[in-house]
Parts: C-alpha cells; sequence; structure tokens
C-alpha cells in the first residue's frame, strides 16, 4: 500500500509541475486548486508565495545535491569530477524551470534575501571532489568548475549552445587536467 504523501510534498510537487509546464511563478491559490484543497490550507505549509518558492527550490537543491551524489559514486577522482558535472548539466536540461527559480535572485520583498546558502550540501559534494584533484588551489578551483558548469548548463538552457553530453564531458575533462596536481 503506498502512504500518500503530505499535502506540503503535494503542494510542492504541483508547483514544480506548474514551472515547469510555463508558470513563472505558481499561485498558492492554483496549488490549493490543483491538490483538491480550501485556499486557506496552503497557508498551513506556506506563510506567503515567496516561502513557497523558497520551498521549491530548497527541495530542487535537495535533489540537486541527490543525483551529484549518484554521480560521484565511483571512479577516479577526475572521472567523479566529470560525472558530477555532467550530472549538473543533465539536471538542468531535465528541470529548467526549477534550474531557473532555484538560482533566481531574491527579490526585495524576499523574507530572507540574505540566505544565499540553500545550495551548500549540492556544493560540497563538488568542493570535496575538486580538493582532492586540485590540492591548495581548490577553492579557485572549485569556483571555475562551478562556474563551468553552470555556464554550460545554463548556455545550454538559453539555446547558445547545444553540447551532446559527449562534449559537455570532454569540455570538463580538459578543465580537470588543468587543476590535477601532478601524480
Amino acid at each position: 500500500m503506498k502512504v500518500p504523501a503530505s499535502l506540503r510534498d503535494q503542494l510542492l510537487d504541483h508547483a514544480e509541475a506548474m514551472l515547469e509546464a510555463g508558470e513563472s511563478e505558481p499561485g498558492i491559490r492554483a496549488l490549493a486548486r490543483a491538490a483538491g484543497v480550501s485556499a486557506m490550507a496552503p497557508y498551513r505549509h506556506f506563510a506567503d508565495k515567496a516561502a513557497l518558492l523558497t520551498a521549491v527550490a530548497e527541495r530542487g537543491f535537495a535533489t540537486l545535491a541527490a543525483e551529484l551524489a549518484a554521480a560521484d559514486a565511483s571512479g577516479s577522482d577526475a572521472e567523479r569530477l566529470v560525472a558530477q558535472g555532467r550530472a549538473y548539466v543533465a539536471f538542468a536540461r531535465a528541470r529548467p524551470a526549477l534550474f531557473r527559480l532555484m538560482f533566481a535572485r531574491p527579490t526585495e520583498g524576499d523574507p530572507a534575501p540574505e540566505k544565499t546558502r540553500e545550495n551548500a550540501p549540492a556544493f560540497a559534494i563538488l568542493a570535496d571532489r575538486v580538493a582532492a584533484l586540485a590540492g591548495r588551489d581548490a577553492a579557485d578551483a572549485t569556483l571555475g568548475c562551478w562556474a563551468i558548469v553552470h555556464g554550460l548548463a545554463t548556455l545550454a538552457l538559453d539555446s547558445r549552445v547545444d553540447a551532446p553530453p559527449a562534449q559537455v564531458s570532454a569540455v570538463l575533462a580538459l578543465y580537470v587536467a588543468g587543476i590535477s596536481r601532478p601524480t
């Protein structure tokens, strides 16, 4: 027997589906209708639309972290880092609206505009692997690696490049070779 998801999870599922269907910022009332609950029920879980969108983004970062961890599960350090990069770009391509929401700048009305660490677990997976390869230059190499994969993902979403996975791997392998300390 399948256990039904909590209303909070259902609302987050609907919000993500609405984002991917083209709605830029799903509203609380629309989510209540989609979930088949009263217009006030979502407010038990989210103070307002900003809180809802923050929760959607945080859930996206948790999913991204899980996908990066899975990509980092086997192979040499270099292979794992390339696999992480492929997973990052694939995540963005599979969930473009969610990806954009996750990295959107906070708005003036955001109750917590200083909150910038939602992606810390995903970033930590990257940073640990880069540190294993780059040694003392790890902080700079980590920023460079994130900039490359995020740039590739964004360029793909903006239809500026159509880099197939093999080309993404080749670009990342070049970068990884460049940051790897001699063995």
